[in-house]
């Protein structure tokens, strides 16, 4: 697993919020071009997103799954990007002080990604969620102080 760990000014559940609304992940996660749908009942277990990543034109349509979901500390994806395979993601929230603590902790768990050597793996990843992160901090942060 590769983890990347970020503070926010922001409750917990400004994270949370942001995290329980499916529609908004095209616009923290890197790599997802696009949501096509989400299932009605985000986040719970079996829920799905079917995203599209790449640019365009060659975008790829896949998903990604809710393993589990915890309103009040986070979430267990596993998303699909074929060809390249399948990751396992898992996101938590904890506060800190005056915010909280994110943490995502990912990596390929099948398909050729997980060919990939680890230290290439491991940098790609957290170059990537170190920059997911900071989106994610941008929304939970402006979603707190227009309250």
């Amino acid at each position: 697993m590769v983890t990347v760990v970020r503070r926010m000014s922001c409750a917990p559940a400004a994270v949370l919020d942001v995290l329980a609304d499916g529609w908004s992940y095209a616009a923290w996660v890197v790599g997802t071009s696009r949501i096509r749908s989400v299932s009605p009942d985000w986040p719970v277990e079996g829920a799905r997103i079917e995203h599209s990543v790449g640019l365009w034109p060659a975008l790829l349509d896949d998903v990604t799954d809710v393993r589990t979901w915890d309103p009040e500390h986070g979430i267990d994806l596993v998303a699909r990007g074929w060809p390249a395979g399948e990751a396992a993601i898992s996101i938590r929230v904890k506060a800190s002080g005056d915010g909280c603590l994110v943490r995502i902790d990912e990596d390929a768990v099948r398909g050729p990604g997980t060919l990939v050597p680890r230290p290439l793996r491991a940098a790609v990843l957290r170059a990537r969620n170190t920059e997911s992160l900071r989106r994610l901090a941008y929304i939970a942060e402006r979603r707190t102080s227009s309250d």
